[in-house]
């Protein structure tokens, strides 16, 4: 038996490429969900607002970040037993990826993966 396999190179970059993209904007989604649901710390919004972001730069590859850039992001993050003011944001606390890692939204970004992954293959043709 016989077997040839034409690989199109093209439509499976095209693929990695909409996969790279779908990541990006999945990463976007929950940061974007953190905030909206109120879980990081805010006293002035800065750790919220404009200290944390998605770095894409390494998305081709298939890995993207969700970095939060202030000196003092990691101590709040790692103690929970803090006593966060809730005065901005109610649900104000450490840990707020947790949900997403073990918690009620650990299918969060599987997805919102697969919604933008759709999206692009239609677009695709596929």
């Amino acid at each position: 038996m016989n077997v040839k396999v034409k690989i199109n190179h093209r439509n499976l970059a095209a693929i990695e490429d909409i996969a790279a993209q779908a990541l990006v904007k999945t990463a976007d989604a929950i940061k974007t969900d953190v905030q909206q649901s109120q879980t990081m710390p805010f006293k002035t919004g800065a750790l919220q607002n404009r200290s944390t972001f998605v770095d894409k730069s390494q998305a081709k590859d298939f890995k993207v970040s969700i970095v939060s850039d202030t000196p003092y992001a990691r101590r709040l993050y790692f103690h929970p037993e803090y006593n966060f003011s809730h005065d901005d944001n109610a649900k104000a606390g450490g840990k707020w990826f947790e949900p997403y890692i073990t918690g009620e939204k650990q299918d969060f970004a599987q997805r919102e993966f697969e919604k933008r992954m759709h999206s692009g293959m239609k677009r695709l043709g596929g």
